[in-house]
């Protein structure tokens, strides 16, 4: 797992790399609008360039170097979930369902019990 150390510091290189990154997102969603009249190929071949360029430029600076070590680790950390068998997915699923049912009908019996304790004993408002 990475070191859990929180650096906020940047030089100013990471955030020219951040700035053109952003720059270039907005330059290739303009340029697909820009394009209208030249065709769908020429859109989305601007905007898939631009967007690649700007997904490069993202992964050299270092924001997107920890995300790309996150991600990383993340999967470490998934390959050591040991995952339950179906049999065992099953069971809890109908646990779980048997809880909510019973918690349904204890509710909906408090509920009941509550509006004749208020309404017809307290208020007397039904007859």
């Amino acid at each position: 797992m990475a070191s859990s150390d929180v650096q906020t510091v940047h030089s100013g290189a990471d955030k020219a790399k951040l700035g053109l990154a952003v720059v270039l997102v907005v330059g290739g969603f303009a340029a697909f609008y820009l394009l209208a009249g030249r065709g769908a190929l020429a859109q989305w071949g601007a905007l898939l360039v631009a967007l690649a360029a700007a997904i490069g430029v993202f992964v050299a600076s270092e924001s997107g170097r920890q995300l790309i070590a996150f991600g990383r680790d993340s999967w470490k950390e998934v390959k050591k979930v040991v995952w339950p068998a179906r049999k065992e997915a099953m069971q809890m699923t109908a646990y779980v369902f048997a809880f909510v049912v019973v918690m349904a009908l204890f509710l909906w019996l408090t509920d009941k019990t509550l509006e004749w304790v208020f309404y017809d004993l307290i208020l007397g408002w039904r007859k």
